[in-house]
């Protein structure tokens, strides 16, 4: 069944510049191998080029080329060494008549040939069929694999190789990784017409070559969707975290039509997390990836519709619709919107961290790069849950994990069971007031400076990995004045909008705002984004459903 499954993409070329031959042979190659191979055939060395670049792109298999020696312009051994550099793997054959058996032999040096054949090759049964069986043969036992998802060629210490590994990863888009200074990275570079100046390249299933793209091009191409399906609904979520994926799932299944809106990857900081152990029903634990896939897939089949990859970037009341804008100047309405944008970690404002973003200095947990810690030490910056869980996950594979903590210890900011394993990990070391003063490297992190945040002492230690948790900064500045938010972003709802017992200025209900409810009647806020938010998954969740059902009360007395 495996052999059947890869034939079915598995390519035999034949190149001859004398299209009676070209067919000839063609004809020849399907009446016995059609049912299994595709059988492509060109008519010069530099189609039959082209050709090939085209299906590596693809992630198509070649398993046998076969080219005719008397081709003008590029000749047959030409044309085989060209081949190499993209398929090295394919078994190659020269075509060639009586005088040029000694160019054939000579070729067997030049370009490692498998075999040559005379023409013609009368009958086929005979001097055809069982060399290029043999051929499949020896092809079908070397180290083949089809490679069918989407691929992606960069650097190690790129940035922008580093966020999109990330955003694939995070999205659950299968992809596979190459160097771009591995033989497979140029090769993929070389087809796409690339170089190793501009990385990633990114080649998707149908054999698109993408050159540093932006998440909103890489999304249309990996199949997430990006664009509504309608112009208006009952319920827009902005934010895909557990509020947002929450706040997706109930007001589907209750009939809500609803679309969520998620400006990189579903899951938000918990889709980060390597192991939640304190959520409800799942006493082993559970990944923060495995929790989002679950909650988008529950989402989807109760008829949400989620897009990626989609910044929003302004909110406005127009009558009874609410409107919602996006980066690229369009905009889609509804009666409702509930704001689940969340949180994002605070940047580290030491010197040097900002130059080395992706390249050693990551912002949570970077899943991609945990494997690459293996056996070697990593710094993490936080005191919270999200900073213990990531400690945690990577001291299973690295040398040694060290916790930076500002405080004095880890009691007042993270959870009992947290510091329990931490402190029988026998690979993880916190270190109390200490701070992060600079960060060094070149290419990549190589040194951090450390600081102690008492007695201002100093040292210097090497460091290539260094993930940082700090703090929480609300993903609330792209609203503006829209909605009433507290002085450090959060949006303020319900009782925190009626301090003194009266609605603000600009409200023009005669009831007072619902208790998740913002300063704009129909447009409500959940999870972490809230002002005095408990900042759990389990309460972000419960806030998503009870932000529905308050929008089923809102739409009621509309």
């Amino acid at each position: 069944m495996a052999q059947a499954t890869d034939a079915a993409r598995t390519v035999i070329l034949t190149v001859d510049d004398d299209p009676g031959v070209s067919r000839a042979i063609a004809r020849d190659l399907r009446r016995r191998y059609g049912g299994r191979y595709r059988i492509v055939r060109a008519e010069s060395g530099d189609s039959a080029l082209e050709a090939l670049r085209e299906l590596k792109l693809r992630g198509d298999l070649v398993a046998v080329i076969l080219a005719d020696y008397r081709m003008p312009q590029m000749n047959g051994i030409e044309f085989l060494e060209q081949a190499l550099g993209v398929y090295p793997g394919a078994r190659r054959v020269l075509l060639t008549a009586y005088a040029d058996t000694n160019a054939a032999i000579d070729a067997i040096n030049v370009v490692d040939l498998d075999h040559y054949l005379l023409k013609p090759w009368d009958p086929p049964e005979e001097k055809l069929y069982p060399v290029v069986d043999d051929l499949l043969t020896a092809w079908r036992s070397s180290d083949y694999r089809p490679v069918p998802a989407t691929k992606v060629v960069g650097h190690r210490w790129s940035a922008r190789s580093s966020s999109v590994r990330e955003f694939l990863a995070r999205n659950q888009v299968p992809y596979r990784w190459y160097s771009s200074d591995e033989p497979e990275g140029r090769r993929l570079l070389e087809a796409a017409g690339a170089d190793s100046h501009r990385l990633p390249l990114v080649v998707t299933p149908d054999g698109t070559a993408l050159v540093e793209p932006e998440p909103s091009e890489l999304a249309g191409h990996v199949g997430l969707a990006t664009t509504p399906a309608a112009d208006f609904y009952d319920l827009v979520v902005i934010g895909g975290g557990p509020a947002g994926l929450g706040a997706a799932v109930y007001g589907a299944s209750e009939g809500l039509r609803t679309v969520l809106v998620e400006r990189s990857a579903t899951g938000g900081q918990a889709g980060q997390s390597s192991r939640i152990e304190n959520y409800l029903g799942f006493p082993d634990g559970v990944s923060g990836a495995q929790l989002t896939e679950r909650a988008r897939r529950q989402a989807t089949r109760f008829g949400a519709e989620i897009l990626t990859a989609r910044e929003v970037t302004g909110l406005d009341v127009n009558g009874a619709a609410r409107v919602v804008r996006f980066s690229d100047g369009s905009e889609v309405a509804a009666h409702s919107v509930i704001l689940a944008t969340g949180v994002s970690y605070r940047q580290l404002l030491a010197p040097g961290c900002e130059d080395l973003t992706g390249r050693g200095v990551y912002y949570g947990s970077s899943l991609t790069e945990a494997s690459s810690c293996e056996d070697q030490d990593v710094y993490i910056v936080g005191g919270a849950n999200s900073a213990g869980q990531a400690a945690v996950f990577l001291a299973r594979g690295a040398k040694s994990v060290t916790l930076l903590v500002r405080g004095e210890s880890l009691a007042a900011s993270m959870s009992y069971y947290l510091i329990q394993q931490i402190e029988e990990a026998p690979n993880i070391t916190v270190r109390p007031r200490t701070v992060v003063e600079s960060a060094h490297g070149e290419e990549h992190l190589e040194r951090l400076t450390l600081r102690d945040a008492v007695t201002g002492a100093t040292e210097d230690v090497d460091a290539q990995w260094m993930f940082v948790f700090i703090g929480a900064a609300p993903l609330t500045d792209w609203l503006g004045g829209a909605v009433l938010r507290d002085e450090h972003g959060f949006i303020l709802a319900g009782p925190d909008l009626t301090p003194d017992g009266r609605p603000p200025a600009e409200w023009d209900l005669d009831r007072p705002p619902y208790h998740l409810e913002t300063s704009i009647p129909g447009v409500f806020v959940a999870g972490d984004a809230r002002a005095q938010s408990a900042k759990r998954v389990a309460s972000a969740v419960g806030e998503g459903a009870m932000a529905v059902m308050l929008v089923h009360r809102y739409l009621e007395q509309s």
